[in-house]
């Protein structure tokens, strides 16, 4: 992915795409900034500061070791989980709480930034919510690391992947208690608005006999389909439907 490579070195002046996803990762680090890709006075206070903070040579550059350092939540979320005797189910919630752990969140404006675009295939905006992104992230990490096929096609939109559930079989609508049991960890919960329009989506960790927990992205502490972050979640039953994975 070429945001998680360093093309050449950066430093005050430059200007650019490189430079915007630099102040990106420098406002996830806790550096407030201007994001406008211009390497200013700020920009450069704020990487001397990081370098300080990080043990790095200070010198307001941004080569390779500094740049390794900035974008290291989001290559740590990315690192290979061993298989073990991992079912896909828990391999899903391994690699959901892997990335969970590195507090990703949205940064320039709302569904923008690194984490949104490495969850949405480079797409960020108000266009993009990206709730259905993360899930499907997440559950493509843990495919490729069992070497499993995908137990449906992923999606960025809600309604495509209950509709991909549907024609697989594996959609439960709603949610009895006598059926609460097939809800395994790793299976996907969908927030439903009709019976064909579904609004929020993420991963279930556990399913209870009245609520099941959960890690999600875009969502904020009201549980909003438009929220910041990926963060968990404790849910009830009502108005929910789930893909057992």
């Amino acid at each position: 992915m070429s945001e998680l490579t360093l093309d050449k070195i950066y430093k005050k002046g430059s200007r650019g795409k490189k430079v915007k996803l630099i102040q990106e990762w420098l406002c996830l680090q806790g550096f407030g900034l201007k994001i406008d890709g211009d390497f200013g006075a700020a920009t450069d206070y704020a990487i001397r500061e990081f370098q300080k903070r990080e043990g790095l040579k200070v010198d307001g550059i941004v080569g390779n070791n500094t740049f390794t350092k900035l974008i290291k939540p989001m290559k740590d979320a990315l690192k290979e989980i061993s298989k073990g005797n991992k079912s896909l189910g828990q391999m899903v919630v391994a690699y959901a709480k892997q990335h969970l752990k590195q507090h990703p969140r949205e940064i320039g404006g709302q569904n923008k930034g690194p984490w949104v675009r490495l969850y949405m295939k480079g797409y960020e905006g108000e266009a993009w919510p990206w709730c259905a992104g993360f899930a499907s992230f997440i559950l493509n990490q843990a495919c490729d690391t069992l070497d499993v096929s995908l137990p449906l096609k992923t999606s960025f939109s809600c309604d495509i992947l209950a509709s991909g559930a549907k024609g697989k079989g594996i959609f439960l609508k709603g949610s009895t208690v006598s059926n609460r049991k097939k809800i395994t960890p790793g299976s996907l919960f969908l927030e439903r608005r009709t019976s064909t329009d579904w609004t929020h989506t993420g991963i279930v960790v556990d399913a209870e006999d009245t609520v099941f927990l959960t890690m999600e992205g875009n969502t904020n502490d009201e549980g909003s389909r438009e929220g910041y972050e990926v963060c968990s979640r404790i849910r009830g039953y009502t108005n929910k439907d789930f893909i057992l994975i």
